[in-house]
């Protein structure tokens, strides 16, 4: 194959380094008469002069060959005359053309063919990979000293490194840990909300197990191609056996696990599905003892393929979720290291008033704060530094050069106070840390700012209709002080609206409708706060949607109530604290302390266990 290639070159480039060019038949006369012509080819058609050595050396730019279209004449007398050598010849110039137009698609040709024979859309076994990598997998390779990840810089996530930690001595330590009979498992799969550490934990194990380490996406499998990514899987395993023991780690697995259609027409699906069944069979052909180990990580496992997740092939599910509050109080630690804090800094309150973020989140904040503190010239990152990046975290970017006039700010402030008075009233709701009417990202006004005094992994249902009150404690003291209502609680009332609905068609906390999960289940919800959006139920009674409509109306209705109460019981501190937002702009938890002196804080009522259809 090689030696056809280099001959088809060699004669390509002959062809081209033969310089012809076509004259007029008067020019080529008066070659003649100059003698620059050392021989002469004459066909039918064409008459081709070649020009004289002497002259090519002497003058680069000179052609080879001229030639020229024959003309009616009697040529053979002025050759002779000239004392040229001719001869009679055959139209060679036309095959000599046809061979310089044909010999680059020849080229291609076989080269194409050279490919095709190695590729998987021939058959073969390794497919494009041994050409142009299609059918490879992509992999990256990581040892202990590349990723520069070890387990002590992972935190807040304890179980998830003492279950790889097993996982890592099966490599290290097979003969321990298989004296009993017991055999590693083929597969790990880290499951968890976007931000917990998935992907760096994996980059951990790479670093404490001192093996191959093949780091891959789920997406980089589907290519254009049919059969390409299949050949990938494969490219993927093989490499790992030749180095075991090792470890695969792909990312994103619902990129290429997602359930397979039911039906005989899968269509554009086609590839992928045949991209996991590869995956499936090289699970099934794994042997334990080559001590090869996939690890996998997705955060909606309630997408991925039944098939996919029976043990025998992912063993072993990892959940990796969001921190409490000693694991953010270690995460800060790790992140703290790499900046200069204060050194009386309370790491403690900040894992305080950063319930439900992720170590992603709690790693921007860190540097959010240390670029908060080069910016005001300070040696050091402190305190305020952490409130304001956790305050643009959450409320957005501050705005203070936006122009508000003062009926809008006058609505605004009582709007606030009116949230704040009500969770500082109610039992079962978390503390007030700051009111402000400056406004922050793209739509929010103003903004109350709640610190959890704990982690929360249950609400009763009283606790909820408190906490329903809280968000509708702005539309209250709007209607109360303005006398109209307007369109800043938008967001409140849906939160509140959809509060209502998870209490009574998913956490059966309705008297009247009884214990009974109306809406479709999901078996995985990415948000840690208890009362997450709830799918439209699918109930094929109207007369059972009707009911839950009403009992949602009803349990609205009920904690707008409790929150008149708690503003009308206590407006004088209303008044006082809506008018001191005017004056300042934000007030931080002391400063409320001190203007709800004598507040009333309203006793747990024996109603709000009752049903919500009846009156109040």
């Amino acid at each position: 194959m090689t030696s056809v290639l280099l001959v088809v070159l060699y004669w390509g480039s002959k062809v081209a380094s033969s310089a012809t060019h076509e004259v007029p038949y008067s020019t080529f006369l008066s070659y003649l008469e100059q003698g620059k012509l050392e021989q002469v080819e004459v066909t039918e058609q064409w008459v081709r002069g070649q020009v004289k050595a002497a002259l090519l050396d002497s003058d680069k730019t000179t052609l080879d060959y001229v030639i020229a279209r024959r003309v009616p004449i009697d040529i053979a007398e002025q050759l002779n005359r000239y004392g040229v050598t001719f001869r009679q010849g055959g139209n060679n110039q036309t095959s000599t053309d046809w061979v310089s137009w044909i010999w680059p698609w020849i080229f291609f040709y076989i080269l194409w063919r050279w490919i095709a024979a190695r590729s998987q859309i021939l058959g073969g076994r390794k497919g494009l990979g041994s050409a142009l990598g299609i059918g490879r997998s992509g992999a990256r390779v990581y040892m202990e000293r590349v990723t520069g990840v070890r387990f002590e810089d992972v935190a807040g996530v304890d179980e998830a490194k003492a279950e790889l930690q097993e996982v890592v001595d099966f490599l290290k330590f097979p003969d321990e840990y298989g004296r009993l009979g017991a055999r590693m498992p083929k597969g790990v799969l880290l499951v968890g909300p976007t931000g917990t550490g998935k992907t760096l934990l994996a980059r951990a194990v790479a670093g404490e197990a001192n093996v191959p380490f093949f780091s891959i996406s789920g997406s980089e499998f589907i290519e254009l191609f049919v059969g390409v990514g299949a050949a990938r899987v494969r490219d993927l395993f093989e490499q790992a056996r030749s180095h075991a023991p090792a470890i695969i780690f792909i990312d994103e697995l619902d990129a290429l696990g997602k359930t397979r259609s039911g039906n005989g027409f899968s269509g554009g699906h086609e590839e992928r599905e045949q991209t996991l069944n590869q995956l499936l069979v090289e699970l099934d052909g794994f042997d334990p003892r080559v001590g090869v180990i996939l690890l996998a990580a997705t955060n909606r496992p309630e997408i991925l393929d039944p098939a996919l997740l029976r043990a025998g092939r992912f063993d072993r599910q990892v959940l990796v979720d969001r921190p409490d509050r000693l694991g953010r109080l270690a995460i800060l630690k790790v992140h703290t290291q790499r900046i200069t804090v204060e050194a009386n800094l309370n790491l403690d309150a900040i894992a305080a008033i950063t319930v439900g973020l992720a170590g992603a989140d709690l790693a921007n904040i860190v540097n959010e704060a240390a670029i908060n503190a080069t910016r005001r010239k300070a040696s050091s990152v402190a305190l305020e530094d952490f409130t304001q990046a956790v305050e643009r975290t959450i409320a957005g970017i501050e705005k203070r050069h936006r122009v508000i006039n003062p009926s809008e700010k006058k609505t605004i402030a009582y709007h606030e106070s009116g949230h704040a008075l009500v969770a500082l009233a109610l039992s079962g709701t978390d503390k007030v840390h700051k009111v402000s009417i400056i406004p922050h990202g793209i739509g929010a006004l103003g903004y109350t700012l709640q610190r959890p005094s704990e982690d929360r992994l249950l609400l009763r249902r009283q606790e909820m209709l408190h906490r329903m009150a809280v968000l509708l404690g702005g539309r209250v003291a709007e209607q109360m002080v303005i006398g109209d209502i307007s369109t800043g609680a938008a967001d409140d009332i849906a939160r509140a609206t959809d509060m209502a609905r998870s209490m009574i068609i998913r956490y059966g906390m309705d008297d009247d409708l009884g214990c009974i999960a109306w809406g479709d289940r999901h078996p995985w919800t990415e948000k840690s706060t208890p009362w997450v959006s709830w799918q439209s139920p699918s109930i094929d009674s109207p007369e059972t949607a009707k009911r839950i409509d009403q009992a949602i109306q009803s349990w609205i209705q009920k904690a707008y109530t409790l929150a008149q109460k708690v503003l009308k019981a206590n407006e004088l501190i209303f008044h006082q604290v809506a008018q001191a937002l005017l004056e300042k702009e934000t007030l931080n938890e002391d400063e409320l302390q001190h203007l709800t002196l004598g507040l009333k804080i309203l006793p747990d009522e024996a109603a709000a266990t009752l049903s919500p259809l009846q009156s109040l």
